[in-house]
């Protein structure tokens, strides 16, 4: 009789397990789907009263252009976190599975949907006769999207040679294609706006990227002194990341709505609205990082910072779902 309690007992904790496990996967399912209709329904709200008309199919390109950015974050927070935890002496040798290759093949599938639509004219194609492949080398925009095609195709082959690393090189390729295609060379100083670009977008995916894998892997290592260092670690540099986000945010903003203006465009421009709502959802993820922080450095036990880092982390895909839809809004105007 003694012999059959301890199987039981481990019978009730692997169906404890595998509940909490289908628990999580419903819940995954159920933001992703939430999050979903902020992009396909987003536009429609954010010009409503406005006098603004939308672009074909602007929601379909908010929700790639957010799945575009989701698929940056994921394996570019991987690689940054992985170099976080070999800083730490003694880490536990387990990590994680990568979700980098499902992430890149995401990225794929979005940017050739978003070179599809460049080829057909910046208009949804309902038909393959309606895409001209060979059209995207004629144009700068259509150059871009073959690119970001490329990079992901190649960086999901890095990934899946268990080449991690390598992947650094044609994910920084995407990146640097968003920072161009966002300004086209018509605009005032586009340099100047892509490189602000470049340097939010980078910051914003090593911060979303890098703390989902960050609690990945401490929930890997739980029980292990390693985990709230690197918790720690991440924290540090993440100070530094928001910092640089607030900097290229507000001027990025300031160049596309001047100062006597912006109060104005923030409620009456879909574009100020959107760009209203994604500084609420930041300053709520501020708070979430502040109270994670707070837990982290008094608490008994600095895992008790997992939970609000856990909220942190949800807040931050609708800032990326949000700057998606931020791409499919027409522009502000630039009052005098």
């Amino acid at each position: 009789m003694t012999s059959i309690r301890p199987a039981a007992g481990a019978a009730e904790a692997d169906g404890a397990a595998h509940g909490t496990g289908t628990g999580r996967a419903v819940a995954v399912l159920v933001l992703v789907a939430l999050a979903a209709l902020i992009p396909l329904f987003g536009p429609s709200a954010a010009l409503h009263g406005t006098g603004e008309a939308a672009a074909p199919g602007a929601g379909g390109i908010a929700l790639l252009r957010g799945v575009l950015f989701a698929a940056l974050c994921v394996p570019l927070g991987e690689l940054f976190v992985l170099r976080l935890a070999r800083r730490l002496p003694g880490a536990p040798a387990g990590r994680p599975p990568s979700w980098a290759p499902a992430a890149n093949a995401a990225g794929f599938v979005a940017a050739l949907a978003l070179a599809a639509v460049v080829s057909a004219g910046n208009l949804i194609p309902h038909g393959p006769g309606q895409i001209d492949v060979g059209g995207l080398y004629d144009s700068r925009d259509g150059r871009l999207a073959l690119l970001e095609v490329n990079a992901f195709l190649l960086a999901g082959l890095c990934a899946l040679a268990r080449r991690p690393a390598a992947q650094v090189w044609p994910l920084a390729a995407v990146v640097v294609a968003e920072a161009l295609r966002a300004h086209p060379t018509t605009e005032q100083s586009p340099l100047t706006g892509s490189g602000l670009t470049l340097v939010h977008l980078t910051c914003a995916s090593l911060w979303a990227g890098g703390l989902l894998h960050a609690l990945r892997t401490v929930r890997r290592w739980r029980g292990d002194a390693a985990g709230p260092l690197l918790l720690g670690l991440y924290a540090r540099v993440a100070a530094v990341l928001l910092a640089a986000l607030t900097a290229t945010g507000v001027w990025s903003s300031l160049r596309r709505m001047p100062a006597a203006t912006v109060l104005d465009q923030l409620t009456t421009t879909a574009y100020g609205r959107t760009l209203l709502a994604k500084v609420i959802l930041v300053a709520v993820v501020a708070g979430f990082a502040l109270w994670a922080r707070i837990r982290l450095s008094r608490a008994a036990d600095p895992l008790t910072a997992y939970a609000p880092a856990r909220a942190e982390v949800t807040a931050l895909g609708a800032v990326v779902v949000v700057s998606g839809l931020l791409t499919a809004v027409p522009l502000p105007i630039r009052w005098s």
